[in-house]
């Protein structure tokens, strides 16, 4: 069974969409980093992704904030119960990712994990969840402090919450 979306646009407010038109409707990343990543991870079902941290990779399908056009970005997550943890880092750049720039525009996102695919509600951490999370992404992978390191601005932490059911395959 193909896993069913709801999505705002393109199309009507409400509208039901499939994995397969999510992506048939997903512009190509200009990044060619972010390009083989996900071109590895369609190929694969996320199975063979090369990223150091791969097992923890998605595809995050985001609206553009001013194109309204479907993106999508391989990034990756620290579970948390059902939800998942995205980290806007973009390797400790000055400027947030493009995907976290759509989402806090636009808070209704599509996750693929592997081979599920399931519509999340983005929310923005901020204040102690915010610190107490950040704490366990760092001792996670102690990177991302490296990253913090390296810029001015605070990496932002984002929740995904599954609205629709997780573990429904996508062919």
């Amino acid at each position: 069974m193909t896993a069913r979306l709801r999505c705002h646009k393109p199309g009507k407010r409400g509208q039901r969409m499939n994995l397969k038109t999510v992506e048939q409707l997903a512009t190509e990343n200009p990044s060619e980093w972010a390009s083989n990543h996900i071109r590895q991870y369609l190929e694969s079902n996320g199975q063979d992704v090369d990223h150091r941290l791969a097992d923890n990779m998605i595809l995050l399908y985001t609206k553009g904030r001013t194109s309204g056009k479907i993106r999508r970005h391989p990034i990756v997550h620290l579970p948390d119960g059902d939800d998942l943890i995205v980290i806007a880092s973009k390797g400790g750049a000055p400027k947030h990712p493009h995907w976290f720039l759509n989402l806090r525009a636009n808070p209704q996102v599509w996750v693929r994990r592997k081979s599920d695919v399931f519509e999340a509600e983005a929310k923005i951490l901020d204040g102690e969840e915010y610190e107490e999370v950040w704490r366990r992404v760092t001792d996670w992978a102690p990177g991302f402090q490296d990253y913090q390191d390296r810029t001015e601005r605070q990496i932002p932490l984002v929740r995904l919450t599954p609205v629709a059911v997780p573990g429904q395959k996508t062919r």
